[in-house]
């Protein structure tokens, strides 16, 4: 199973690290990444693999995004689920 991690916000040095390190904590493998700096501005989009995940997807997704709070960006998880059911539409 899949996941895609979104990251935006003000640029700063260490965004990518912190991301990936914690993915790595959890479990999570990146398979593919993409950022730009546009101007000031940060924006990321990870790929991840997920079967490996130490912890419940959930609890994955919500505490990405609650390390993105503390640390001043906006970090999303979307399982790759939501994007497969659109195409069904």
């Amino acid at each position: 199973m899949k996941a895609i991690i979104t990251v935006t916000g003000k640029d700063k040095v260490g965004i990518i690290s912190l991301v990936s390190t914690e993915c790595a904590k959890n479990g999570a493998n990146i398979i593919d990444i993409s950022q730009t700096v546009m101007k000031e501005f940060f924006a990321m989009t990870m790929l991840v693999e997920i079967d490996g995940l130490a912890d419940r997807f959930a609890s994955f997704a919500s505490d990405m995004q609650k390390m993105g709070i503390e640390n001043g960006v906006d970090i999303r998880v979307m399982h790759e689920d939501i994007f497969n059911s659109m195409h069904r539409i």
